[in-house]
C-alpha cells in the first residue's frame, strides 16, 4: 500500500526512517548513479562545503560513486577543490564518476591506503574527511584515529550511517555510534556538532565532528 504524508501524520519516526530507508536502498540514484544516502544529509553536506570550501574531501566507502559525484558537483559550483575516493572494491564505479576531473580513487582499504592519501596531501590543505566504509566499530575508530589529524581547525569529519542501531536495526553493532563515542572521548581536540542535525532526520547521529583545537 502506497502511503502519502497528509495520511500519516500520526506514524510514529520509526516506521517513518524504515520508509526512507527502503527509499534509499531501492530507489535513490544522482544523475542515474545509485546513491545510498539520505538526501536531508547531503544538503547539510552542501552547506559545510559552501561555508569551508575544502581544498580535498576523503571519501571512504564509494560504492557505486553517485555521492562521489554529488560531491564534485559541489566542489564544481563553487570552482575549488579534489575528492580522494577510497574503496576495497571499485567495480561498480561508473565512467561518468571515473572520468570527473576532480575525482581520484584509491582501490584499497582506507588504513593500508594512508601513505598513498598522506602523499596527495599538502600540509596546507583543508580537508573534509567522511566515513563509510564498513561501519564495524573496530575499523570506524581506526579511521577517525589515523585520518583526523588530516582535518584542520573548525572543519570537520562526517561519519555516516551511525543510525545503525539507534534508529534503523541494521548494521554491526556496536557500529560508527559508538566508535564516535569512543573517538570523542580519547580526542579531546573533536566535539560532536549536533547542530547539523537540525533536520532532526539524519543517518549521522552524532555523526558530525568539528575540530574545536589543535
Amino acid at each position: 500500500m502506497t502511503l502519502y504524508l497528509e495520511d500519516s501524520l500520526d506514524m510514529t519516526i520509526g516506521k517513518t526512517l524504515d520508509i526512507i530507508q527502503k527509499r534509499i536502498m531501492q530507489k535513490t540514484t544522482y544523475f542515474g548513479v545509485k546513491t545510498l544516502k539520505n538526501p536531508m544529509d547531503y544538503w547539510v553536506y552542501q552547506e559545510i562545503i559552501f561555508e569551508h570550501k575544502p581544498d580535498v574531501i576523503i571519501e571512504i566507502g564509494n560504492n557505486w560513486g553517485g555521492s562521489t559525484l554529488a560531491l564534485a558537483h559541489l566542489l564544481d559550483n563553487i570552482e575549488h577543490g579534489r575528492i580522494i575516493g577510497i574503496d576495497i572494491d571499485h567495480s561498480k564505479i561508473t565512467d561518468v564518476v571515473r572520468n570527473h576531473p576532480r575525482i581520484h580513487f584509491i582501490e584499497n582499504s582506507a588504513i593500508e591506503a594512508f601513505s598513498e592519501v598522506q602523499a596527495l596531501i599538502e600540509p596546507h590543505e583543508k580537508v573534509l574527511l567522511i566515513e563509510d566504509s564498513s561501519h564495524t566499530y573496530e575499523n570506524t575508530l581506526a579511521v577517525l584515529k589515523l585520518y583526523s589529524p588530516f582535518v584542520k581547525l573548525d572543519d570537520y569529519i562526517i561519519v555516516e550511517d551511525s543510525i545503525c542501531h539507534h534508529g534503523l536495526n541494521v548494521g554491526p553493532s556496536p557500529g560508527p555510534y559508538e566508535a564516535v563515542e569512543t573517538f570523542v572521548q580519547e580526542n579531546q581536540n573533536f566535539v560532536v556538532d549536533r547542530e547539523k542535525e537540525s533536520f532532526l532526520i539524519t543517518w549521522n547521529p552524532k555523526g558530525f565532528l568539528r575540530k574545536i583545537r589543535d
